[in-house]
């Protein structure tokens, strides 16, 4: 008489649903007032200030860090991805003048490496305490047969709320000779990476590793600058670089004049060197050393000057409005 086959388990097809509850486990107790003490249930939320919001507008966003996951494989340096992910969600809001209340990831995989991933979930943690925004609720998805064991991808969610009449652009109310300020990028950030890293060598771990500087959190800056109410449109430069990107909040009647006068990371000469890279093609993919444009009415300029500084905040004369 043959012999039982033993019985077939979610394990056996490459899904551990103690690993996914370990993960969790790990996530709802990680000491941080970031993270909603309510992680864990099937949805989360936030409650509306409703004295301190007269017409609350909520905004959403979503984004990912693409292939820059393939720079952190490389060097083996996962703890700087998550911030990377909730900036580029939180950023988009901000600039939009809505604040981050909540954030959520999600991260599928085709084996849960929980030393890979707590390294990535910490980042998502730190950067949800630079925006001021709580870790609400995320998703990690096992799925064997799509991904690759140490594949791995990530996409997050934001959502904020604006009061409406202070929502950004005031498209009326911009003209040309408007001012165009800039606040300095930290590096790469998480656009142009499938181009940097065709001409960036692993072989030079310096120089490598400066395409995993995590992408810069602006939220506390915008919410000080805003304050003045004197800034009319901003924009988070990511790919398509400060033109495409400030164009975007930009009436027809009106077209961004760059200086290009700023201080530029090296790390872009470095590439625009090697590949080579048209200086044209550098603009058009990579955020050229500003992560966030600003423009402020021309007769306001001493005022968000002045806010800038008395707040030490770096800010960079960078163009001015012309007709379009």
């Amino acid at each position: 008489m043959d012999k039982a086959e033993p019985p077939f388990t979610y394990s056996d097809s490459g899904v551990d649903i103690r690993r996914g509850e370990n993960f969790s486990d790990f996530i709802r107790t990680f000491p941080s007032p970031a993270v909603s003490p309510g992680l864990g249930g099937f949805a989360g939320g936030f409650e509306i200030d409703t004295d301190r919001y007269k017409h609350p507008v909520v905004l959403t966003t979503t984004d990912g860090v693409g292939t820059k996951i393939l720079v952190a494989k490389a060097l083996n340096r996962f703890d700087t991805l998550g911030i990377d992910l909730v900036a580029m969600c939180v950023n988009d809001l901000a600039v939009c003048g809505a604040f981050p209340e909540v954030f959520l990831d999600y991260i599928a995989c085709g084996t849960l490496d929980e030393t890979v991933l707590k390294e990535v979930m910490k980042g998502i943690i730190r950067g949800c305490e630079t925006a001021e925004c709580t870790l609400s609720g995320g998703e990690t998805a096992e799925m064997p047969d799509l991904y690759k064991p140490e594949d791995f991808d990530l996409a997050g969610f934001a959502i904020g709320i604006g009061e409406k009449h202070a929502l950004l652009p005031k498209e009326d109310a911009l003209s040309p000779g408007d001012i165009i300020f800039g606040l300095p990028s930290s590096g790469i950030h998480s656009n142009g990476l499938s181009l940097a890293r065709k001409v960036i060598p692993m072989e030079e771990p310096g120089l490598f590793g400066q395409l995993l500087v995590p992408t810069r959190i602006y939220v506390r800056e915008l919410k000080v600058l805003f304050t003045s109410q004197a800034v009319l449109a901003a924009a988070h430069i990511t790919g398509g670089g400060l033109e495409g990107n400030l164009a975007r909040v930009l009436p027809d009647h009106v077209i961004p004049k760059f200086t290009y006068a700023w201080p530029v990371p090296e790390i872009f000469r470095e590439i625009q060197r090697r590949g080579p890279v048209l200086e044209e093609e550098m603009r058009r993919v990579f955020n050229m050393g500003i992560g966030i444009a600003l423009v402020v009415h021309r007769d306001r300029r001493k005022e968000i000057e002045e806010t800038a500084k008395e707040h030490g905040i770096e800010l960079l004369t960078i163009g001015e409005l012309v007709h379009g």
